[in-house]
């Protein structure tokens, strides 16, 4: 097709529902429309930012060499098949998580460099994914996702909120950006014009306005429409059936069985299944440019989650933290898992000359480097080429340097979304090197 004739905003529709399509050779979807001979716009820049509390394995988070030919340690073997598309960075560290408690004083400034209110007051900063949600993410239906494994804790600890060690991302200074632990709701924030329940299948609804789209397209889009439009389905039926089976997580209720019946649309009680769900949303997000900014919080700093399918079902992740066992190690892999996974997922999905993984960056963070609470630095890695605006397969050592500061990398990163401002927490300027 040599003329566009679809705007940027092209949505399959039904009633009540809307998908955006994902990038398609012969039809522009995204940036400004074009004419003639012009392939349809690039795809945009996303931002993915993955937490998991409490550090890791103190022996195995590591990574030597670049390339090929980098060796990565046994917490980040799950990424062995991303080492050229990868950054291992040491060194970064918030100035102002040194202050204060344990936990709760480590995590709530993780993504703004803040100082924070104690005495149960809440008080933090503005997290990097919430600023560009403010700017960069009002062209897309959703700013921004912030989903989460685990839910929050409103309690005290060592006089400072547990909502700190609850919630990375933050609306404003006083406000944490709620979490969304339920798939079926996350899942409709992209398709449904209105979030709520219903019982209508989203993917029937525009089944007639895809199969008109369909007779539009080239072939290879063709194939590529109906591979979204299937894993839509996918993710639809994993949520239906989330919950009806499943391993207890976090604390132990005293009832061995419930006495009534499961809600519907609950949160699944399988850990892997709840987390595996919502990569899959986020990586639909991405896909559909229904969001470019999603934050996922695996579960809290001070995590109450247990892991009865890894045969790790004796004590929760936060005392589980504190030695280097081998049931440790399996529990951090399983995590990292989780950032292959999406990476995966993303990097099977082509944008022209790019794939969507060469256009997003995924990083993964903790709040600690391990469960001994040390965060004079603090365990990062990248994946994914921001658009090819990053080099990838390196590691970056900032240990020795006097100009650490994570809000720093949240400058380059910024950047990369075409948002700059002058400075950024305690960062003055971004990473040169990233």
């Amino acid at each position: 097709m040599t003329q566009h004739i679809f705007s940027r905003r092209t949505l399959l529709r039904g009633l009540g529902v809307s998908m955006a399509l994902p990038w398609l050779e012969s039809i522009n979807v995204w940036g400004d429309e074009k004419t003639g001979a012009e392939k349809a716009s690039e795809a945009p820049v996303r931002l993915a930012i993955l937490f998991s509390g409490n550090g890791f394995h103190s022996k195995e988070w590591w990574a030597k060499g670049e390339g090929s030919a980098m060796e990565l340690g046994k917490v980040l073997a799950p990424l062995h098949d991303f080492r050229e598309k990868l950054l291992f960075i040491q060194g970064l560290y918030n100035e102002q998580a040194l202050k204060g408690n344990i936990h709760s004083s480590q995590t709530g400034n993780l993504l703004s460099g803040a100082p924070l209110a104690s005495g149960g007051d809440i008080r933090s900063g503005t997290s990097v994914d919430q600023l560009l949600a403010q700017t960069y993410g009002r062209s897309t239906k959703v700013p921004s996702l912030v989903l989460a494994c685990e839910k929050s804790n409103p309690s005290v600890h060592k006089n400072y909120s547990m909502l700190y060690s609850s919630h990375i991302s933050w609306t404003s200074p006083t406000t944490p950006t709620p979490l969304e632990l339920y798939p079926a709701l996350a899942f409709d924030r992209l398709f449904k014009d209105e979030v709520q329940k219903g019982d209508q299948s989203v993917l029937d609804a525009v089944l007639s306005d895809a199969r008109d789209l369909r007779r539009q397209i080239s072939t290879s889009d063709q194939r590529k429409l109906d591979e979204y439009l299937d894993s839509v389905r996918d993710v639809e039926q994993r949520i239906a059936g989330a919950g009806k089976k499943g391993e207890l997580q976090g604390w132990r209720p005293t009832l061995d069985k419930p006495n009534i019946a499961r809600p519907a649309d609950g949160i699944p009680q399988n850990i892997a299944e709840h987390m595996k769900l919502m990569c899959d949303i986020l990586v639909l997000g991405f896909q559909t440019d229904t969001t470019r900014i999603t934050t996922l919080k695996l579960n809290n700093d001070h995590s109450s989650l247990r892991f009865p399918h890894l045969g790790v079902d004796y004590m929760i992740h936060h005392l589980l933290s504190h030695s280097d066992t081998a049931d440790w190690l399996k529990v951090n892999q399983f995590f990292v898992e989780q950032v292959g996974y999406i990476a995966r997922k993303l990097d099977a999905i082509q944008e022209g000359s790019r794939t969507a993984l060469d256009n997003s960056m995924l990083m993964y963070c903790s709040s600690m480097m391990t469960g001994n609470h040390n965060n004079d630095q603090l365990p990062v890695v990248m994946v994914g080429g921001g658009g090819g605006r990053i080099a990838t397969g390196k590691i970056l050592n900032y240990r020795d340097q006097p100009n650490r500061q994570m809000c720093r990398l949240y400058l380059s990163m910024m950047d990369k979304m075409s948002h700059r401002p002058k400075e950024f927490g305690d960062g003055k300027e971004p990473l040169n090197e990233v």
